[in-house]
This record gives C-alpha cells, structure tokens and sequence, in this order.
C-alpha cells in the first residue's frame, strides 16, 4: 500500500495501514482489466486486503463493484492484469504452469450458482472424487470411501453418490459443491455468495454448515456477498468495496456499530428493520445518480459524484485507506463524517436479532441437517 499523500495525511490520522503478520492472504496493489471494443472495463483497480489466518473476511458491495472478480483473481482462475497476491508467503500472480496447479489444492471456490457449477453429465460422486483423480491422490474404492465421507458431513445421503445434479434440489446442489471444494483438504476457500441463489429457508443451513466446517478443518474464507444481515452473522471482519476499489474494512461489529466511510452507511440504511416504527421513523439516505461506469470511472474519490458530504477536494485527491484504530480502515477525506441516527439505528438491533429476522434457522436442523425437499 501507497503511504498517504500529504493532502490525505490533513484529513486524517497520519499513520498508514501495514500489513497483518498473521495474514493468510495478501493481496497488494492488484488490478484486473477487460477490454472492451477500444476501451478498457477497470474491474478491480488497486485494491490492497489482508485475510488473516482461520477468520472469515467479508467482501460486500453493490452488483458489479467488482467483488466476483476480485475472488476469482485471488484463485488464479482469472490472472490479474498487476500486483501481487501472496498465499502463506508466495505470490500466486507469478505461478505457472505445474506450480500453479499443485496450489490449488490448497485454494478452493464455492460458486454462486448451484445449478450451472455441476456438471449435468457427470454423477455427484464423480464430480465431488475428480479433484482426487486430478491430482492422484486417490482412486477405486478409496477415492469412493472419501466422497462418501465429504458427502456425509456435508449433510449430504452418501448412497446418492451415483445420482445425478438434476434429481437433487438447489440446497443440496450447493451441498455438492461445497463437498468438492472441501475433499481436498484446502485452507483457504473463497465463496462467491454461496447463499443468493437459494431459497431463504435454505440459507441458513448452508451458512450454518460453512461455519461448522470452518471449526472443524480450520478454514480460511473470503465470503463474497451483497446481504450485509448475512456477512454481520457469519464475518470476523468486513471489507467494503465501490467500484473496483476497498472503500472500508473493519471487525464486524465496528463496522455496523461505527461506519466511517458514508457509503458503507448508506448500506448499512438498506438493511430491513424488523421493527415497524423504527423503519417507518427512519430518514433514508439518497445517492444521487446511478454507480458510474467502470470503464471511465470518476476521478480521485469513486464515491464523491454520489456522495453527500462530497468537497471538492473529493474529485482532486484519492484517499488512501488509513487505519483509524483498532484495524478499522477508511479511504475518506472525511471519514467519520456521516456518522449519526441512521448508521445508529442499525447498529442498535442486535446480532441475534439480524440472525433471526433475515436468516433465522428455519427448520432447526443445525448445520448437518439436510434440505426439507431431500431426496
């Protein structure tokens, strides 16, 4: 990261972010590109994040910030344009080849669509065993034994090994899923919302299985999506992206007790009440205008053409994600700013209380259980 310019340094603390010791995962100055026709789409532009060893790491933004792409970069699936990623120590970025292959067995993904991650040719058992094939570390009946044990803490019938995607619903599709980026043993997951396609009676299972999975293997996670109910319950800390760009991170808690940046506020707005005379009291926040185009972008500050607290030194100068205390980092000239009722407002309902209203556990089946529509 960039030591803060001194018109930054005016405008806040003059202490820069450093990295955590304890990081699993460094990202550093990554930008990913897309051409398109003679323009060029700025998908992930600069962005510098640490996910520290054994927590989960929220990445959450509006559609098309830039948060899918920003994970597939961090597994190699898709090269970034430059910077470096660095995983225990080595930079994934300059892996080619053999090098590559073997580390991704050690990092793995969830994806977001249940249905078009599987393939429809293939029986579940071949699909959750063919990472063991890929990588030679198991066949005939051992390789079986091992899909059936995944299968079963996954939550998942071990005798349905020979079925096919189709006869299973979208839970237990993402289930499927799950167990294959799990067989291998990883240490670090990325999940590119695991949750959004899936009926909400269903999310909870699945996050109360990604968490009971975390305790017993040890997992890493960078949880990528848009319901900040879900990412309060399950993040140890958040990072809040605009538009190709890490606007803010912080604990969880700190986050929604404490935002600094006012677009993270106005997310935090967005989020349902379950109370009817508190939502019907409540003074929305608006943002002027449509997110800008990735492929001019404004300048400086992302934010500042919608942002309500914007000075003009928001469209001359970029602010440099600065450490406020406590690890909580902000890219605002005036972080702290917009702080007041609404940001509040959230932050007075408690964590049990997210839980239960957006996804509460619906049928009481713990993170084991399986779908009410199993097989």
């Amino acid at each position: 990261m960039q030591q803060p310019s001194e018109s930054s340094t005016s405008v806040g603390p003059s202490a820069a972010w450093t990295a955590e010791a304890d990081a699993l995962v460094s990202l550093r100055d990554v930008y990913k590109t897309f051409p398109s026709g003679r323009q060029t789409v700025r998908a992930v532009d600069g962005v510098s994040l640490d996910v520290l060893q054994g927590e989960t790491l929220g990445l959450v933004g509006e559609s098309g910030c830039g948060k899918s792409t920003l994970g597939r970069v961090v597994t190699q699936l898709q090269p970034a344009s430059a910077g470096s990623i660095f995983f225990e120590g080595e930079d994934l970025a300059a892996l080619h080849g053999e090098s590559l292959r073997q580390m991704r067995r050690r990092v793995q993904m969830i994806f977001q669509d249940p249905y078009g991650s599987l393939n429809p040719r293939m029986t579940v058992g071949n699909i959750i065993g063919e990472p063991l094939a890929n990588f030679g570390l198991a066949k005939g009946k051992e390789r079986d034994a091992q899909v059936q044990e995944v299968m079963r803490i996954c939550g998942l019938n071990p005798n349905f090994n020979n079925r096919y995607p189709h006869e299973f619903s979208g839970g237990q599709r993402q289930r499927i899923g799950i167990a294959r980026s799990l067989i291998l043993r990883p240490s670090f997951i990325v999940a590119d919302e695991p949750i959004s396609a899936l009926d909400v009676s269903i999310q909870a299972q699945i996050i109360n299985l990604l968490e009971q999975l975390q305790d017993d293997f040890n997992l890493t996670y960078l949880f990528i999506a848009h319901d900040l109910s879900v990412v309060r319950h399950l993040s140890d800390r958040v990072a809040v992206m605009y538009l190709g760009v890490i606007v803010e991170v912080a604990e969880s808690l700190e986050l929604y007790d404490n935002p600094l940046h006012p677009y993270t506020t106005a997310l935090l707005q967005s989020i349902p009440v379950p109370d009817p005379v508190i939502e019907r009291d409540r003074k929305p926040i608006i943002l002027r205008g449509e997110i800008p185009s990735p492929i001019n972008p404004p300048s400086a500050c992302r934010f500042h053409t919608r942002c309500p607290i914007a000075e003009p030194i928001c469209s001359e100068v970029r602010p440099e994600l600065i450490d406020y205390g406590n690890g909580h980092l902000a890219a605002c000239h005036f972080a702290g700013k917009l702080q007041g009722s609404l940001a509040q407002e959230v932050a007075e309902q408690s964590t049990e209380e997210l839980r239960i209203a957006i996804i509460g556990d619906a049928d009481g089946t713990g993170s084991n259980g399986s779908d009410p529509d199993s097989a």
